[in-house]
């Protein structure tokens, strides 16, 4: 018998994740030092914009009793541990008092496809159906990468899909412009992510060898688990 411990919520806010929080001081969030960064993410103020984050989540899920605010990225960094960033930012927000009532974690996501994929999965497993809303919170550059790139792979209505972007760290606002044409440009050859560089990239970012439990808590959608192609799936989904 299934257990869906939020029946009844409708809408999916995720907040993706950046890195790993790795001080035993949530108090100290807003200091670099108590992040594990990869040397890119190494700036001023790259802290802040995960705080940041959390608290556009956290804002988004307050306005919508109806929503389950999401937490979601794995354990990305073999540096930082066993330790996950979507447990992350949700041990960040539960110490500055967030809808902790709402707020749970999805932790296998490797890169921004399988952060929108899983979340819905989780979102399945939680409220036993699918969302009717989703809303996304990252940086604001990338948000064509989540609203035309991963939303149209997983045909997703675009009138019930809204984004939150926030800004970089000044510092780092140049180079990560760059880097994100690369990185869509990759998705639009592969959009499910499957192949060559991305797909090694999700192979480098579980270090751990965790073993991702979805489809099982998604089966209606178990056929985006699997699917690898450079169209969209034709197959009907749950939310068309």
């Amino acid at each position: 018998m299934e257990n869906h411990p939020f029946a009844g919520l409708t809408s999916l806010v995720m907040v993706a994740g950046h890195a790993v929080y790795t001080s035993r001081i949530c108090a100290k969030a807003n200091e670099e030092s108590s992040w594990f960064l990869e040397p890119y993410q190494r700036n001023s103020g790259q802290a802040a914009t995960f705080l940041e984050h959390i608290h556009r989540g956290v804002e988004a899920a307050s306005r919508d009793n109806q929503s389950l605010l999401l937490f979601s990225g794995g354990e990305t960094r073999k540096e930082a541990g066993p330790r996950s960033e979507a447990q992350s930012y949700w041990s960040v927000a539960d110490a500055n008092d967030c809808v902790r009532d709402r707020a749970v974690t999805e932790e296998y996501a490797r890169d921004s496809f399988e952060n929108l994929l899983f979340s819905i999965c989780r979102f399945r497993e939680l409220t036993g159906q699918y969302p009717q809303n989703i809303t996304v919170v990252s940086y604001h550059f990338k948000q064509h990468r989540f609203v035309a790139l991963h939303r149209s792979a997983l045909k997703f209505p675009r009138e019930r899909f809204a984004y939150l972007g926030t800004l970089p760290a000044i510092s780092t606002a140049a180079a990560a412009a760059r880097g994100e044409l690369f990185v869509q440009e990759q998705f639009r050859k592969d959009p499910y992510g499957c192949i060559g560089q991305l797909r090694e990239k999700r192979i480098k970012r579980d270090p751990f060898a965790r073993l991702i439990p979805y489809p099982a808590g998604c089966p209606e959608i178990a056929n985006l688990f699997t699917y690898c192609g450079s169209s969209v799936i034709s197959r009907r989904l749950p939310w068309n």
